[in-house]
């Protein structure tokens, strides 16, 4: 994710996408008091189409790696 941008698709905190042997999907959230195991359908479709956004707000493999380079320069 550029670092200069604000507001981003993952604000609202990490989360992990889980795809099983048997094809089920499920989401993990994790918090500082809770965590939690999505497994209803439309909860883990959420969480699905908010990484389809994250993908689309993040920089290309090209930019990141001008980005990497230019932050070693600087060390």
């Amino acid at each position: 994710m550029p670092t200069g941008r604000d507001e981003h698709a993952g604000v609202a905190g990490p989360f992990t996408l889980i795809l099983t042997r048997q094809r089920r999907r499920m989401a993990y959230t994790e918090g500082q008091s809770n965590s939690t195991l999505h497994t209803a359908p439309a909860k883990v479709q959420g969480f699905e189409s908010t990484y389809g956004v994250l993908r689309a707000q993040a920089m290309t493999p090209r930019e990141s790696l001008a980005w990497i380079e230019k932050l070693l320069g600087e060390l």
